[in-house]
């Protein structure tokens, strides 16, 4: 090292305990800092709710304000919307836009899920299904993504680790909404194009029918897996059934019910009144399910269609596919306040 590098190093040390030996005590520096305490910060995880949007798109909601955060864009029909157990990947079903821009019903081309983390809106994988296809579910040990295939008459079982299929089972004619119990292992599918319920085993992937009513959209189940709740589109109807003994009520409810969801303490089940696009419902009907009976019945946006609640059953959820909009209903207040949202909005999904 030359001579003047090791001057110019002298000279910083030097100076630098020149200021080190400047002011008060450092003894007294030291315990003044001890007495300290540091501040925690506590990390804000923002929560959403996702809106399956026919027009092409995914409406993004911070659950805190109501504010719609982001827009995802997609080739195709969103139709239904789901999250995974964890909150972390929203999984939707899409009917792609074919040559010419058909992308209906009777369209027999394949249709897909689409995977996204559900902070980032990074799309994570497209997995090919059946044609058609309507809704998307978990199972709630996030073991299996189950999507139903309205044109197929089948649903298709992928493996939520993998995104592989690794089972498509037969179902009844037109399958549609469903859910899948708390234990997950039962799928229960309406089966639009008849009367029936398809209940398929998770654990051997058979098929079970069981009757119900005109025109069945989709299922809820209760936790302790022994009722069923199924919307009769045709009968304005709830379907209540006993699982064990197969027996069935029957509740009237609004004008074209589509969606049901049964509330975290198994008590009600909550009812989107769609009606038609010519002649649009407008409500949200609350069942007893231990009664059997209209407890309520709120009213919200045209064509009420998709609902869903939060996990503390202070709010339900409800899109409103002919207003283009969601309505947030207080469910102790009964209160309603509504957004505006994308085009068609139909399924709904809201983080735990």
């Amino acid at each position: 090292m030359s001579r003047l590098n090791v001057k110019i190093i002298s000279a910083v040390l030097s100076v630098g305990i020149v200021l080190a030996g400047c002011g008060s005590d450092p003894t007294s520096k030291v315990e003044e800092k001890a007495e300290e305490k540091p501040v925690k910060q506590e990390q804000v995880i923002e929560k959403y709710y996702f809106t399956a949007n026919e027009g092409g798109t995914i409406s993004k909601v911070n659950v805190k304000n109501n504010k719609v955060t982001d827009t995802i864009t997609a080739d195709g029909v969103v139709h239904n919307i789901q999250l995974s157990p964890d909150g972390k990947v929203v999984a939707a079903t899409l009917v792609p836009h074919t040559e010419g821009g058909h992308s209906g019903h009777g369209d027999k081309s394949p249709g897909k899920v689409l995977f996204y983390d559900a902070y980032t809106n990074e799309l994570l994988k497209e997995v090919e299904v059946g044609s058609h296809p309507a809704h998307v579910v978990y199972s709630g040990d996030g073991k299996y993504v189950l999507a139903t295939n309205n044109e197929d008459d089948t649903v298709s079982v992928i493996d939520a680790s993998t995104y592989e299929v690794v089972k498509t089972i037969s179902t009844g004619n037109g399958p549609h909404g469903f859910r899948i119990s708390a234990d997950s292992k039962f799928a229960y599918i309406a089966n639009m194009g008849e009367d029936t319920v398809s209940a398929i085993n998770l654990e051997t992937f058979e098929e079970e029918s069981i009757k119900t009513g005109n025109t069945p959209v989709t299922t809820g189940v209760t936790k302790d897996g022994k009722t069923l709740a199924v919307t009769l589109f045709s009968e304005n109807a709830l379907a209540i059934v006993d699982l064990e003994t197969k027996q069935l009520v029957k509740v009237e409810v609004g004008t074209g019910p589509a969606q049901v969801y049964i509330g975290p303490d198994d008590k009600y089940a909550y009812v989107a009144n769609q009606g038609s696009k010519e002649s649009p419902s407008n409500s949200m009907s609350i069942v007893d399910l231990e009664t059997k009976e209209v407890v309520g019945e709120i009213m919200t946006g045209n064509g009420a269609h998709g609902v869903t609640v939060g996990s503390d059953g202070k709010f339900a959820y409800v899109t409103n596919m002919f207003d283009n909009t969601v309505s947030i209903i207080d469910l102790d207040s009964k209160q309603v306040k509504t957004i505006n949202v994308g085009e068609i909005p139909n399924g709904i999904t809201v983080m735990d």
